[in-house]
């Protein structure tokens, strides 16, 4: 006897070893998985026949008030292992002549543990062709399916199609949401805008992504105006951190006009400085950056530095004296907001957003071909769900009380302006 719990129901299974399980036992040949998957079915078929006990009485004894009769068997199937396999059901009807269930089948039967398999091994990065070779061998003889290329294929298009459109739709009201980042994500000819939010406790959530074919305006701008949809709040001052994209920028400021803080990511700025430099002057001038943007803490001592740099490079090299200028200011907001330490080396790039992309690419890294943006969508919407579970509250996440303090100020001046100009 075996005892056997469903739910909050215990109960004792009477269960008889038939000859192929004692072959088992005696074959040093047979697996121990064999031996498992055949005990398993004779556990599954005596809590079944006791389901059906429970609703016929008990079998071969006349019972006026019996409310059910058993009515043979049915092929049918049950999951087991990331497969389905072949199973006799054995069949229940009412006295009404209504077809009953057997608790025990439902359970047995029901098809998530299949799709909670399957996006484990995408995930994980087995491809849709060898899903089947990652999983333990069933006895001989038996009947599995929904372990091929094309059934894995459709599964995962099936639940990646239902997963995008509620990751979608998700509210965002509920957030309070004060720093969001926004990149892009390249896939074969198309491009995907990602958005990443930081709440006020340092907690980090994607907001949602938006595919198109360059950085545009138009595209950064649909993003937006879908977050502000869903709740993501557009009366009150937003820190944005972006890589300096002139499209992304443009759609910030007409979205969120004066209320919108932008800093522009150090990082890419002292990346696209140096590739206008010759070999010879990148390492000084490297030097220089760093220290303007990681050790200088005042304000006007680091605007000063940057525009004397730049006038030490017009003559020789004017792009990159143009390039230091353009978007100087927004290089520097954290330190305008009197954000430091931990807190400002994480803010003052992108690095956070663009960490998340490095998780997409590998979780799509099995893809040959992309075939729609449709199918970019729903990938890249599986791979963020999967990276939410590995998020952390941000490093600094202790002195974000600071850069809320500061947004608040920063928006409290732009209503007494505004009153004043009422006025």
């Amino acid at each position: 006897r075996l005892v056997v719990a469903f739910g909050q129901r215990p109960a004792l299974v009477p269960i008889q070893v038939p000859l192929p399980m004692l072959v088992a036992l005696r074959s040093a040949r047979q697996s121990f998985v064999d031996l498992c998957v055949l005990a398993g079915q004779e556990v599954l078929r005596g809590a079944m026949e006791a389901d059906r006990a429970a609703l016929c009485g008990p079998r071969g004894k006349h019972d006026k008030q019996r409310r059910a009769h058993r009515w043979g068997t049915a092929p049918s199937e049950v999951t087991l292992g990331g497969r389905r396999v072949s199973f006799e059901r054995p069949r229940v009807r009412s006295v009404e002549g209504e077809e009953l269930s057997l608790p025990w089948f439902e359970w047995a039967s029901d098809r998530d543990p299949l799709d909670e398999r399957t996006l484990e091994q995408i995930a994980a990065g087995v491809s849709t062709r060898d899903y089947s070779r990652t999983l333990e061998r069933v006895p001989h003889g038996m009947r599995e399916r929904s372990v091929a290329k094309s059934s894995v294929s459709r599964r995962f298009v099936a639940l990646s199609a239902a997963q995008l459109r509620t990751w979608l739709a998700r509210p965002l009201g509920d957030l309070d949401l004060r720093v969001v980042m926004i990149d892009g994500v390249v896939f074969a000819d198309r491009i995907l805008l990602i958005a990443l939010g930081i709440a006020a406790d340092g907690t980090k959530r994607v907001l949602g992504l938006r595919e198109g074919t360059t950085e545009s305006a138009t595209l950064c701008r649909a993003l937006l105006r879908d977050l502000i949809g869903r709740g993501l709040a557009a009366d009150r001052a937003v820190l944005f951190v972006i890589d300096g994209g002139k499209g992304i920028r443009k759609a910030i400021a007409e979205t969120y006009g004066r209320l919108a803080l932008v800093q522009r990511c150090q990082l890419h700025k002292k990346r696209n400085v140096l590739e206008h430099l010759s070999e010879e002057r990148q390492p000084n001038t490297g030097r220089i950056l760093n220290e303007v943007y990681l050790q200088t803490t005042s304000l006007e001592l680091a605007r000063r530095r940057l525009v004397q740099l730049a006038s030490s490079l017009e003559e020789e090299f004017p792009s990159a004296a143009s390039s230091i200028r353009e978007g100087l200011d927004e290089t520097l907001t954290l330190r305008e907001l009197g954000i430091d330490d931990a807190l400002y080396r994480t803010l003052r790039s992108t690095n956070p957003i663009e960490n998340l992309n490095g998780l997409v690419a590998d979780y799509t890294r099995n893809v040959r071909r992309w075939r729609s943006g449709h199918m970019i969508q729903r990938w890249v919407a599986m791979a963020l769900t999967e990276a939410e579970k590995r998020f952390r509250r941000v490093k600094g996440h202790e002195d974000m009380y600071k850069l809320v303090a500061a947004l608040d100020r920063h928006q409290r001046e732009i209503e007494l302006d505004t009153e004043s100009a009422v006025a």
